[in-house]
Parts: structure tokens; C-alpha cells; sequence
């Protein structure tokens, strides 16, 4: 669910040493790397980019905790950016060398900060809908299931080896790039069903990923 600050290709070839076809890049990821291009030979690190995304991902639950259609409408657009941003930081590793692994470690703890506290001050600014007090306890729910689902998907990173590993993926897009679908919601007015499908979507995602993975989560001791 994040792009890594250490290791990984430079290049995006293909076709992998053994011949196989190399899974192409999703459309964000590639518009990233197109926009830091020019940071490359710059003092712009990778944990520079990531600080951006951080505050754009806390400025983004800020706005939708007060609520409204204004301020939804202003946290839905700096999350955009939030998101974006969060490959930006891993290309600029890749393209330039900067790699580290405190990098890695501060991208992980920004992503999971952001994707949990969004789902909380989801339920914080619904607080006048037809949710009513509700709302934060869906919230609480829904940001606990995701940090969870977060933790299991980088241990299964981890396992299987490489970004997305073992995770489905449909039109060239990643199981990531779920999270771009917050903004159209919100402007459709649909945060109240997105929080109620998010609270029950994350756990039902999470047993299937175990039960499909269990041998990946749960290895045999030899």
C-alpha cells in the first residue's frame, strides 16, 4: 500500500530475467515518476516529498472532521493529492538513488496515519447527517479495520516479495488505488454509504486476504 523508499527497479522493464512479462505500472505511478523527473539531480529527497504527503493527507482529514459540503469538498481534493503524492516519494527513491530505510519506515507510518485517521474524521464531519452520532463510532471501526488490512498487506509484501504482492488487480490498476474513489463519493454526496461500506468492506477483505494467504500468514514450522 506504499511505495517502497528502499530497493526496487529503476526502470519498470517489461519483461523480468526469466522471460516473464512484468506487470505494468498503474497510470498514477507513471505520472509520478514523469513529475519528479525533474527533482532527480536536486537536494529534493524522497523524505521531503513524503513530509508533503503527510501534510496534505492531515490537512485533507482536518477539513472533512469539521464537515460541510465546502470543507468535504476541500478534503476530498487534498486527499487527491495526498494519494498522488504517495507514489511521487518512491519513484524520486528509484529514479535517483536517495534510498533509505528510515525512508521506507516514515512512508509506511505517513500512509497508515492518513488511511486510518481519514476514516475518523470521515465519521467526525457526518456528525449532522442522517448518521447522526454514529458516525464516529463507524468511523472508529472503519479506521481500525483499515489499519489492520494495512499491516497484513505489508506482511504479505514482505512474504511474497515485492509491491502489491499476492493483492488482486483490475484494469491496471492496484488495490490501492481504491482510495481515489473517495473524492468522486464525496462529491456525489455518498460519504455516509463510503464510511458504512468501509466498515464492513475492510474485515470482509481482510478474512478473504487470510483465508486465501493462510499459508503465506500462517507457514508450517518446519
Amino acid at each position: 500500500m506504499t511505495d517502497v523508499h528502499a530497493g526496487g527497479d529503476l526502470g519498470g522493464a517489461p519483461v523480468e530475467p526469466n522471460g516473464a512479462m512484468k506487470r505494468r505500472d498503474p497510470p498514477d505511478q507513471r505520472l509520478a515518476r514523469f513529475l519528479v523527473r525533474p527533482l532527480v539531480d536536486t537536494a529534493v529527497t524522497p523524505n521531503h516529498l513524503t513530509t508533503v504527503r503527510l501534510v496534505l493527507g492531515l490537512a485533507a482529514c482536518a477539513a472533512y472532521a469539521i464537515g460541510g459540503d465546502l470543507w468535504f469538498i476541500v478534503g476530498s481534493l487534498l486527499f487527491l493529492l495526498s494519494t498522488l503524492m504517495d507514489h511521487a516519494d518512491g519513484e524520486l527513491a528509484r529514479l535517483s538513488g536517495k534510498t533509505s530505510k528510515v525512508g521506507h519506515v516514515y512512508d509506511l507510518a505517513a500512509d497508515v496515519a492518513v488511511q486510518v485517521l481519514l476514516f475518523i474524521a470521515i465519521g467526525i464531519g457526518l456528525r449532522e447527517s442522517w448518521l447522526g452520532h454514529s458516525g464516529l463510532p463507524l468511523g472508529l471501526l472503519a479506521g481500525a479495520a483499515v489499519g489492520v488490512l494495512f499491516a497484513a498487506c505489508q506482511t504479505l509484501e514482505a512474504r511474497l516479495g515485492g509491491k502489491q504482492a499476492g493483492l488482486p488487480r483490475l484494469g491496471g490498476f492496484d488495490f490501492e488505488d481504491v482510495l481515489y474513489v473517495i473524492a468522486p463519493i464525496t462529491w456525489v454526496g455518498g460519504l455516509e454509504i463510503l464510511l458504512i461500506a468501509a466498515t464492513v468492506g475492510a474485515p470482509l477483505f481482510l478474512a478473504w486476504l487470510l483465508w486465501h494467504h493462510w499459508r503465506v500468514f500462517f507457514p508450517r514450522e518446519a
